[in-house]
């Protein structure tokens, strides 16, 4: 009998381009719950199967994101495949602290139009998935029906006992109003059973004053364990026995890219929680790993760069 737990993220995986306007340009590709994918793919090895529901076009930009989502050791089995529709491209720019400015292009991009069918593949398989893991970008980019069917889907899941997880990125320009959004969000933290709060993001969405306002907040949320991120603050996290607890984020003497951090220790905490480690000992892991990701260029860093942190297959 096959033991390995399916866990299954949802968003949109888009064509990266990092560099200077009208400057040299690297060409890559990465999203939040996509990095976050591929990080637990990594960190989780044999004892899970990774998913990444979403779609593509059938352009050859589509069909090469395929081969090499492939090869990051994602299942594919739940990628919708879309005429006339293709990838979104997003452009980085940073700056000599490793701070990141986007750009991005991705209002028609197929992604945005996966439950334009009767069934996805993703809610025709309902009954095989361990953990779903969605993000603040995973409901932004969707149309409002389709946000109903993944908050309907999740809370399926829920009733019979899949761990449903939601990270709170945040990001305005997709948004055509704040008060749409925080809608959303407040849906997804009632849906959650593990929720990841970068602090910032949520003092931009519900308009705190200040980062401690906005972290006294998030702390009174539903979902049963919480995970705080204050940048290079002590991550804040509150699961098994309902007390809050602080675990320090680790130093970086050179920040290259602040690029999928959070996405990173994400996959980091959640691939050691579903091994059976406490709380604390998956944020000191995600916080590693992080560490580890801010000091390479681009979203998703050379898997030789983090040999170490992987199990040994």
């Amino acid at each position: 009998m096959n033991s390995r737990k399916n866990v299954v993220f949802i968003g949109e995986c888009m064509l990266e381009l990092q560099g200077s306007a009208f400057g040299a340009m690297q060409q890559s590709y990465g999203g939040d719950t996509f990095n976050t994918a591929v990080y637990f793919a990594r960190c989780g090895g044999s004892r899970f199967k990774t998913w990444y529901a979403t779609a593509v076009g059938d352009d050859a930009l589509s069909l090469e994101l395929l081969r090499r989502w492939a090869g990051d050791g994602l299942e594919l089995g739940l990628v919708r495949r879309i005429d006339g529709r293709m990838p979104g491209l997003y452009m980085i720019e940073v700056d000599a602290q490793g701070e990141r400015r986007f750009s991005f292009w991705r209002d028609n991009s197929a992604a945005t139009a996966y439950f334009d069918c009767e069934v996805t593949p993703l809610e025709d398989r309902a009954g095989e998935w361990d953990v779903f893991y969605f993000s603040g970008i995973s409901l932004a980019i969707l149309p409002p029906a389709a946000r109903v069917r993944l908050f309907e889907f999740a809370a399926r899941l829920r009733n019979r006992g899949a761990l449903v997880v939601f990270d709170n990125n945040y990001r305005s320009g997709l948004w055509p109003k704040a008060d749409e959004a925080q809608a959303n969000f407040v849906r997804a933290y009632r849906a959650a059973d593990l929720a990841f709060i970068t602090a910032d993001d949520h003092q931009a969405l519900f308009g705190h004053g200040t980062l401690d306002e906005a972290v006294s907040d998030a702390k009174e949320l539903p979902p049963r364990e919480i995970v705080i991120k204050r940048g290079v603050e002590a991550t804040l996290l509150r699961a098994e026995d309902g007390r809050w607890q602080s675990v320090p984020t680790e130093p970086v003497a050179k920040v290259v890219d602040t690029t999928a951090a959070g996405d990173s220790f994400a996959a980091g905490y959640l691939s050691r929680r579903l091994q059976g480690a406490s709380a604390p000992e998956a944020a000191r892991f995600g916080n590693r790993l992080a560490a580890r990701v801010i000091q390479h260029s681009g979203a998703v860093i050379p898997e030789v760069a983090m040999k170490d942190l992987m199990p040994v297959r």
